[in-house]
């Protein structure tokens, strides 16, 4: 959202309210600071281990809070988070609309991503504009009956994030060098990382074995910024803890996680947003998913679908080490960079009609 807050801050017809749940604090603050945003509300949300139930009791609960203070005209969401749901609820209730940013993006399967898949769908059907980034995207609102003069094909704001944001990496960043100095530039690199909770599990083991086979393979280097949930950190540590080529390390910074991913070969993720992102940079993708919302990327040749299978996922990793590490020069699916002008001037447009 950082390119919608900033072009709507921007404009003077708009008075922009930036509300903060904190559902994910260790990327929303770094990113906030890194392009000098600052939220006029922090609900300070997460506890620790709490349940999905919990989390969106307490998010609707304080976001009404917020809209009982702000009384907005319009409110804007992203994605398919809780917090994406519960401020879409929390304004359908109090009859405020909301404008979904990311709207359209569909596997139809609501355990692959769960429960983000039943979070996009919901917040579809109560949203007044939708602003879908692809041809599918609009397709799929058209097809489940939302009204054609309410969707507006924008591109994805991730494009313009990333294209605001390369310019300002700085090499002399702690944590940049802090890699630098641990890679070997004449080595392969693969970035990788995974959260999701459909993979836990025996699913992660699969892909822990798969990354240990990798790690095995000549000129080969790995990163893995390991997520914070148990589920993940326990497994990852145990069974990857002690390779002399594979770095595990806590969560980055965007900074440091966009040099990162200029800077590998390839990356092997479960990540949503991270096809997006590979786009941009021109970074081919394994997804280690059965299935995905962002099929434009698979189509386009950016990503392949390898799923949690040990076999496939060493299989397709081998096949592109031995391409020539080059960039892909393909066309961006996901848009040209200016999805956050075309979101404020379709806001403009709703409220001057």
């Amino acid at each position: 959202m950082v390119p919608v807050i900033k072009s709507f801050r921007a404009d003077d017809a708009f008075e922009t309210i930036v509300c903060n749940t904190a559902q994910h604090r260790e990327m929303t603050d770094q990113v906030l600071e890194f392009f000098s945003l600052k939220g006029d509300y922090d609900l300070d949300i997460m506890q620790k281990e709490q349940s999905l139930n919990g989390l969106m009791g307490r998010l609707i609960t304080k976001l009404d809070n917020v809209l009982e203070e702000v009384i907005p005209d319009i409110v804007l969401v992203h994605g398919d988070t809780s917090t994406c749901l519960a401020a879409t609820l929390a304004s359908f209730h109090k009859q405020i609309p909301v404008g979904h940013v990311e709207a359209g993006l569909r596997t139809y399967d609501f355990t692959q991503p769960f429960p983000e898949e039943m979070n996009r769908q919901v917040c579809d059907k109560l949203a007044t504009l939708h602003f879908a980034p692809t041809d599918n995207a609009v397709a799929a609102l058209l097809q489940e009956g939302v009204k054609s003069n309410s969707i507006f094909k924008t591109g994805n704001t991730i494009v313009d994030a990333v294209e605001l944001a390369l310019p300002m990496i700085k090499n002399n960043h702690p944590r940049i060098q802090q890699m630098d100095s641990w890679l070997n530039p004449s080595s392969r690199l693969i970035l990788v990382t995974g959260h999701r909770r459909e993979n836990f599990g025996k699913a992660l083991l699969e892909v822990i074995g798969a990354l240990k086979e990798i790690s095995e393979l000549d000129n080969v280097q790995l990163v893995y910024p390991v997520h914070l949930n148990p589920n993940v950190q326990d497994p990852v540590y145990d069974l990857l803890g002690n390779i002399y080529n594979l770095l595990l390390c806590d969560p980055l910074d965007y900074e440091s996680f966009l040099w990162l991913m200029k800077r590998c070969d390839f990356i092997i993720t479960d990540s949503g947003g991270i096809q997006e992102e590979a786009t941009v940079l021109g970074k081919n993708v394994l997804i280690t998913r059965n299935t995905t919302e962002r099929q434009e990327a698979v189509t386009a040749g950016f990503v392949k679908l390898v799923g949690t299978d040990k076999g496939k996922i060493v299989k397709e990793a081998i096949h592109l080490l031995q391409q020539s590490p080059q960039k892909q020069d393909k066309d961006n699916p996901y848009g040209s960079g200016d999805a956050a002008t075309q979101i404020l001037n379709a806001v403009k447009t709703h409220f001057i009609v």
